[in-house]
């Protein structure tokens, strides 16, 4: 009986966040999505507000989800239909065509795909090698064949996207042919790379040609004199359906093309990094039109938190659907427990952000496979506590009871529940706390909650917009760990809560 309590209470919260609209948007709305760095961000709005300025059609924004493959999983999904990207990543990432150089070749190559591309916007962002004015003085560098006179002492620090492309750190060591030593070679969040630099912690880092920090940290940019490095126009990358639904729209993102300087983007990039302005005010000053009214503080706060809610709640009412009757076969069934108990052990050895990525294939970004990602997260707390609860009854106990002429299901509900409920009501609010926490990951994958703010501040190096997803996720996680205390007084038997 208490823990059907528990199962009811639960359950209420979780309806009550169903039934509020986190993340819903009208059928017909044309969604940008955007990468997690500040130039994505920034062409993100200026596309939304190219189409907001010109068109009644309700524009939706996605921006910061995740790297290219998340992107393009979105594109392919459905999920968004506009995206900022580069020639350079479509061809070598997306296309597996790194021979492919000019914008047609790869236009032409994207029709298979049911993906259209723009011309160019303007400017070429291609990948560039940077150091230390003053450590390029004393060790006379100048271009990137320069860089094996110091490679054995080397110390550097490149983006995890960088190291894994073909056309990023593998490429350039072979075409360069430099023998870094791989102990000193760091993989660090591009944005963070530059404090790095600047506090002397590495020596050299990968950066992009528009990036508004080269001048703030007196960087200098290596030659590529072998000519590496491909060319990075910036284009608008969409699906076919959205420019044959919504041509007046495609339209008018094309009369963005070639307006962008490299200066022109540098000079936005700066503003947002360094003068910390919003990408929307950016957007609206570049495009010479009205800034979208913003949303106040508690506004925004109060949207997160409902797409918090519904992803914590939903992951929650699955864990103790199917988690509770699965730690209850795992005492009835040896063989068919340790299985169950060894699976809900290795899902939670996978990185949330593999886990992530694994799902997406599956079912697209937002928020079904962030949901998928916190259920099967959810499943160990609640499994194993209750395996450990049950099986921690005293037999004495069930003889007692049958005994006294209850059937099994009676046992069970009357008995063994009750008594093993200290520990059960535990790992649910294990399993609470942790999706608290892992929820905030969601935003990769454009599925809101506390970590869009967190995701969007990591990619300005902006202090308070990461304070405004991480502090209310830590007060959420506090009030559960509340809660879950009240409930264990009010819902655990009086004799066993001494045991709690």
């Amino acid at each position: 009986m208490q823990l059907r309590g528990i199962a009811v209470t639960v359950l209420m919260a979780a309806l009550a966040g169903l039934l509020v609209p986190a993340i819903g948007c009208a059928a017909e709305s044309i969604v940008i999505g955007g990468k997690i760095f500040t130039e994505s961000y920034i062409l993100g709005e200026i596309a939304a507000q190219s189409i907001e300025a010109q068109s009644k059609v309700p524009v939706q924004r996605k921006l910061g989800m995740g790297n290219t493959g998340i992107l393009f999983e979105a594109l392919k999904s459905g999920a968004i239909d506009i995206y900022p990207d580069y020639t350079g990543t479509l061809a070598e990432a997306i296309l597996k065509q790194p021979q492919l150089k000019s914008v047609d070749e790869i236009g032409r190559a994207m029709i298979p795909l049911d993906l259209v591309i723009s011309g160019p916007l303007g400017f070429n962002d291609t990948y560039a090698i940077g150091v230390k004015e003053s450590y390029a003085a004393e060790h006379e560098l100048h271009t990137i064949s320069d860089l094996a006179r110091v490679q054995s002492s080397l110390r550097a620090a490149f983006s995890y996207e960088f190291m894994d492309r073909k056309d990023g750190y593998p490429g350039m060591v072979g075409s360069y042919q430099l023998k870094l030593d791989p102990r000193k070679v760091n993989r660090m969040e591009h944005n963070l790379s530059f404090q790095a630099i600047a506090d002397d912690a590495v020596d050299v880092i990968d950066v992009y040609s528009t990036d508004a920090k080269i001048k703030k940290f007196n960087l200098r940019l290596l030659e590529d004199d072998r000519h590496y490095f491909p060319v990075y126009q910036a284009v608008w990358v969409a699906r076919k359906a959205f420019v044959d639904r919504h041509p007046q729209e495609w339209g008018v993102l094309r009369k963005v093309e070639g307006s962008i300087s490299e200066e022109a983007m540098r000079n936005m990039n700066a503003q947002a990094e360094i003068d910390k302005q919003s990408a929307a005010a950016i957007a609206s000053q570049f495009l010479g039109v009205a800034a979208p009214d913003s949303e106040s503080m508690a506004q925004k706060i109060w949207q997160r938190t409902r797409e918090h809610l519904w992803l914590v709640g939903v992951a929650l009412l699955f864990s103790l659907i199917v988690g509770i009757p699965l730690g209850v076969i795992a005492v009835r069934f040896h063989t068919a427990g340790q299985f169950i108990l060894i699976v809900s052990a290795l899902v939670q050895t996978i990185p949330s952000l593999a886990l992530l990525c694994f799902l997406i294939p599956l079912f697209g970004v937002g928020n079904k496979p962030a949901l998928a990602a916190l259920c099967l997260y959810s499943l160990l707390p609640v499994v194993l506590n209750t395996f450990t609860g049950v099986r921690g009854v005293d037999p004495l106990h069930l003889e007692n009871a049958r005994a006294f002429g209850l059937n099994p299901r009676q046992v069970l509900f009357r008995i063994v529940l009750p008594l093993a409920s200290p520990t059960m009501l535990a790992g649910i609010k294990t399993a609470t706390i942790v999706s608290i926490g892992t929820a905030t990951l969601a935003a990769l994958v454009g599925a809101g909650g506390y970590g869009a703010p967190i995701v969007s501040g990591l990619s300005l190096n902006d202090i308070p917009t990461i304070l405004t997803g991480a502090i209310p996720a830590a007060l959420m996680a506090l009030i559960a760990h509340m809660l879950f205390e009240l409930l264990g007084w009010v819902l655990i038997p009086a004799g066993l809560r001494k045991h709690q």
